[in-house]
């Protein structure tokens, strides 16, 4: 599944971004990830599987949607055809908010596993930590703050006052926040991108070191896809504080609310694809670039079983007899 999807995915994620990167600085959110959804249900439908969105958006701040249960992929069209099965988990647009503004960070993401690979997380929010490979292990979501930054300093043989560690700007951290400074460690807060963080968090050279708060369930699933790739660890676990989010949870069949989600929990296929594409320039990957003769993209491709770890720059020339491909 890997090796003939991974280059299709790349394809899609492409696509998206490249759509939602037009609608840029245009102070529309919304239309940014209208856009994003369509060129990706429409390049995923021209992808040789029997796909099904396991995880898609919009229920919680009603975006423009790929459905959960919706079916993608040439299987809707040939249903006899023999093509692999996937469950597929989708953020069209990870910061409509940075895109609509022109802010750095702004992603497309995708990830696939076999049936069943993926968890059907429910649109809550989620307490998380998240850490690269060398702090797997050392983390701990109840343990206090200070404890947690002096374990992560510990494994990266440093002091804690070295750590950078990025959190959501968001009311709900205010305390969080104040711990973390009185620990003496220092805090990258962001608007929006949680998932993009918590990749940076497992790749080493990004200046990223940890990832902690309340974000989004599906996001947390995302990220946890590519931190099996990457050899980096989550922990995280459901925010129930409302009835009617007891009543989510029992119709999904999650008979403990408070169960603490490790990364294989999160993400427990055997065959995993994850692939993400800038949109607007970040701490991974650069943005959508323009120029007389086409686009430049920026992606990250990553793979389970194979063991992979792809960043790839594409070049999308215009198709037109004098069009000339320059270096850089």
């Amino acid at each position: 599944m890997e090796e003939q999807l991974s280059l299709e995915f790349l394809r899609v994620v492409e696509n998206a971004a490249i759509a939602a990167a037009r609608t840029m600085g245009f102070g529309d959110g919304h239309k940014a990830d209208e856009v994003a959804v369509e060129a990706m249900r429409k390049t995923m439908d021209q992808v040789q599987m029997d796909g099904t969105i396991v995880i898609g958006e919009g229920e919680r701040d009603k975006a423009p949607m790929l459905y959960i249960g919706e079916k993608v992929g040439l299987a809707t069209h040939a249903p006899k055809a023999l093509f692999p099965v996937v469950d597929i988990a989708v953020d069209p647009l990870e910061g409509t908010n940075l895109c609509a503004t022109g802010a750095p960070n702004a992603i497309v993401v995708l990830a696939a596993s076999e049936k069943g690979g993926l968890l059907h997380a429910p649109d809550l929010y989620m307490e998380k930590i998240v850490v690269g490979p060398a702090c797997k292990g050392a983390v701990d979501l109840d343990a206090p703050v200070v404890d947690n930054l002096r374990a992560v300093a510990k494994r990266l043989v440093r002091d804690v006052e070295d750590l950078v560690v990025i959190v959501l700007d968001r009311p709900r951290h205010e305390k969080l926040i104040e711990e973390i400074r009185a620990a003496g460690a220092r805090i990258r807060l962001i608007g929006d991108g949680d998932l993009s963080a918590g990749i940076s968090a497992a790749v080493v050279g990004t200046g990223v070191h940890m990832v902690m708060g309340t974000g989004g369930a599906p996001e947390g699933v995302l990220t946890a896809a590519a931190l099996r790739c990457l050899n980096g660890q989550i922990l995280a676990r459901l925010v129930v504080s409302k009835p009617e989010h007891h009543e989510r949870l029992a119709r999904m069949g999650v008979k403990d609310p408070k169960r603490i989600y490790a990364t294989e929990d999160l993400a427990p296929g055997k065959k995993i694809i994850f692939a993400c594409s800038g949109v607007t320039d970040g701490n991974l990957l650069k943005g959508v670039r323009f120029f007389g003769e086409g686009v430049r993209t920026s992606s990250m491709i990553l793979t389970l079983d194979e063991r992979q770890v792809r960043f790839i720059e594409s070049v999308h020339l215009e198709k037109r007899p004098d069009i000339k491909v320059r270096f850089n």
